[in-house]
C-alpha cells in the first residue's frame, strides 16, 4: 500500500510540476544600449538648381541624329541575323540601355506575351521587361501586358542588339 501511495504521490507531483508557469519577466538578461542623441535639424532650404552641364565631346560619342540611321539599322540587322532558338536564350543576360546595365533573366515558363522574363536593377523601359519570345530572327521583349518593350537581333555570339519601342538602343549580352 505504501508503494501504491508513493507512486500516486510521484504522479501527482509530476502532473502539477508540468502545470506550473515559469516567468522571467522581472529578470533582465541583456543590457540595453544607451539611447542615441537626436541629430540636430537645420532649416529646410529651397532654391533653383543650376542647369545640368553637358559632358565634353571626347567623353561620350554623340547619338546619330539622322532619322534614316535608326530605321536602316534594324533592317540591315534583320537581313544578316542568324536563325534563333528559344533554348539558346534561356538564362541570365546583361542588358545595356540608356548608359546603364542590369540583369535580365529569360525562362521557358509560359507567360503573357510569350515566356516569362524578369529584370533586376533595370531602369526606364528595361525595367518593364516581364516576357520574351522569338519571332523569326528577332528576340521580342515585352511588359506584363504583352506590349512590346524592345526588339533585338543577334549581332555576335552571345550578343543581341536592337531598340526599345521608344527608339532607344538596347543590348543583351553574356
Amino acid at each position: 500500500m505504501k508503494m501504491h501511495t508513493l507512486l500516486v504521490a510521484v504522479a501527482v507531483a509530476t502532473v502539477l510540476g508540468g502545470c506550473q508557469r515559469t516567468s522571467f519577466g522581472g529578470l533582465n538578461t541583456q543590457q540595453r544600449p544607451a539611447p542615441l542623441m537626436p541629430a540636430p535639424v537645420g532649416g529646410v532650404q529651397s532654391g533653383q538648381l543650376a542647369p545640368p552641364t553637358m559632358p565634353a565631346q571626347t567623353e561620350f560619342p554623340t547619338a546619330p541624329t539622322a532619322p534614316d540611321a535608326s530605321t536602316t539599322a534594324p533592317q540591315v540587322a534583320a537581313a544578316n541575323a542568324p536563325e534563333l532558338t528559344r533554348e539558346a536564350l534561356i538564362g541570365r543576360w546583361s542588358a545595356g540601355t540608356g548608359g546603364t546595365t542590369c540583369d535580365v533573366f529569360l525562362s521557358l515558363t509560359k507567360w503573357t506575351g510569350g515566356y516569362r522574363a524578369a529584370s533586376r536593377g533595370c531602369v526606364g523601359s528595361a525595367a518593364a521587361i516581364s516576357a520574351w519570345d522569338v519571332q523569326g530572327k528577332q528576340v521580342i521583349l515585352a511588359d506584363s501586358s504583352g506590349n512590346q518593350v524592345a526588339r533585338l537581333y543577334q549581332s555576335a555570339n552571345e550578343r543581341y542588339d536592337g531598340s526599345t519601342s521608344s527608339g532607344q538602343p538596347i543590348s543583351l549580352s553574356r
